[in-house]
């Protein structure tokens, strides 16, 4: 590490190594050069004079690129895909006639930021799987514990903990569906030409427009696709960008709902995210244990969401067949978003593998409010043993803000089922009883069993393979 420069922190302390080679260098101009053999190839088989020599000298250089060679040609040449021609050409002396023959400099940028973004998606799909695997087993061993619900932040109808958990995790098999389908859609921009006409191959072709069609299919198959994009400017249309970045822009927007839920319950003490025996919360209070993985996992996904919107513009203001104020924006947006959603699906499953429960500080927090959350079964108890129920009703309403009072203004404990004793309104009513917990989670537990049979044991089946891979640890 030169110590000197700034260094990327999605690089340096977040993303996978995986991902992050993936967008190296090294990567998307050996993909470049991966274009180029098809091109050649698929130019000889239809009839293009271009000899197998050529191709072989191609083949035989697609890796070992003289970045300082590029870089010298493009201080010379401003543009950065000429540069690479020439490196490529300085090695293949050769072939150099032939390299790029026909193309515009989108056909190897293009192609190669939609064949990375689909093998990006695809490492996503088998972290986001993991994840969805580790939270539904949460969801699962916690299905029956209950819990405090909480609707505008106030303390609501009881749930359990592991139907909480199937919030999240529902979520992300929303965002899984999504992934899936990007996969399945994203496209080449294949072999268009400088505005898309294909019209230079057209002439390369003697005006055979068959061959020109047959050639765009071919170089698609040959790098792995079933397709190109239907018609094209210069680009591909700047919507599929924003549309895979608003799905990534999905799976951020999961993982701050769950990291902020998370960060609460363990302020709360009910649950906590992992911490590592040496582990410091603050350099000053060295009591504290910061739920720092979920404020992390939180941070990022905010970046995450942020970029949505620069995809969006991007999109909007590509002037008719194309405008190159989409270039910078691109070599920073699109990288950086599959790196800090990496970053974030590591976080996620790592904070789901450490999870720690506490269900007796549930419990107290659960029993501090349930005798209110019970006033209603009471009321039904004391109407079915004979009692008037808006006589009843108004006995509860007075006693609860009473004892409310007792708790918010001297900090007492609620002490509502006691005052209801004393009625004799209620003497015929199991009080005691009304205040099992477990009365008042309705099905949660029961969602939860349904919930994993029906959507995520066809999920663990279909990824069967990227679930025997282990978690990846952080970086710090």
């Amino acid at each position: 590490m030169n110590y000197d420069v700034y260094d990327n922190p999605l690089i340096g302390r977040y993303a996978s190594a995986e991902m992050s080679q993936l967008w190296s260098p090294q990567t998307k101009h050996s993909t470049w050069r991966k274009l180029w053999v098809a091109l050649a190839e698929s130019e000889q088989e239809l009839g293009l004079e271009i000899s197998p020599s050529q191709i072989n000298e191609l083949k035989a250089h697609v890796d070992d690129i003289d970045f300082e060679a590029a870089a010298s040609h493009e201080k010379r040449l401003r543009h950065d895909v000429m540069a690479h021609v020439h490196a490529y050409g300085d090695l293949c002396p050769a072939a150099k006639p032939i390299i790029h023959l026909g193309a515009t400099s989108c056909f190897v940028t293009d192609n190669t930021d939609l064949i990375l973004m689909r093998r990006a998606l695809e490492l996503l799909r088998s972290k986001l799987v993991a994840t969805i695997d580790r939270l539904a087993a949460f969801a699962s061993s916690y299905r029956a514990l209950p819990c405090l619900g909480f609707t505008h932040l106030q303390p609501a109808q009881p749930v359990t903990v592991g139907k909480r958990a199937t919030l999240w995790c529902y979520d992300l098999v929303l965002d899984l569906e999504e992934l899936e389908h990007r996969i399945a859609s994203l496209k080449m921009r294949g072999v268009k030409g400088t505005t898309g006409t294909q019209a230079t191959f057209l002439t390369l072709f003697d005006g055979d427009h068959a061959k020109v069609e047959q050639l765009d299919r071919i170089v698609c198959e040959k790098m792995g696709f079933d397709s190109a994009y239907a018609v094209t400017g210069q680009t591909y249309s700047r919507k599929v960008d924003s549309q895979v970045i608003d799905t990534l822009g999905g799976v951020a927007q999961s993982a701050h709902k769950a990291g902020s839920d998370l960060r609460i319950l363990q302020s709360r003490k009910e649950i906590e995210e992992p911490f590592e025996k040496h582990q410091i919360g603050s350099s000053a209070m060295a009591y504290k244990r910061n739920p720092m993985r979920s404020e992390r996992m939180c941070g990022l996904a905010r970046f995450v969401m942020s970029l949505t919107s620069s995809a969006a513009q991007t999109t909007a203001t590509q002037w008719m067949e194309r405008t190159l104020d989409d270039s910078a924006n691109r070599r920073l947006t699109i990288p950086q978003a599959f790196l800090a959603s990496d970053a974030i699906l590591i976080l996620y499953r790592n904070v789901v593998d450490g999870l720690v429960v506490y269900p007796k500080v549930i419990a107290k927090h659960l029993d501090e409010e349930l005798p209110f959350m019970a006033t209603e079964e009471i009321l039904m108890a004391g109407v079915r043993a004979g009692g008037d129920r808006q006589e009843l009703h108004e006995l509860i309403r007075v006693h609860s803000q009473e004892a409310g009072r007792q708790v918010k203004e001297h900090g007492g404990s609620n002490d509502l089922i006691e005052r209801l004793k004393g009625e004799t309104g209620f003497a015929n009513v199991d009080l005691s009883g009304a205040l099992d917990s477990s009365r008042f989670v309705g099905r949660a537990p029961e969602q939860v069993d349904r919930f994993v049979e029906d959507v995520i044991e066809p999920i663990r089946q279909r990824y069967a393979e990227d679930l025997k891979r282990p978690g990846e640890d952080l970086h710090v």
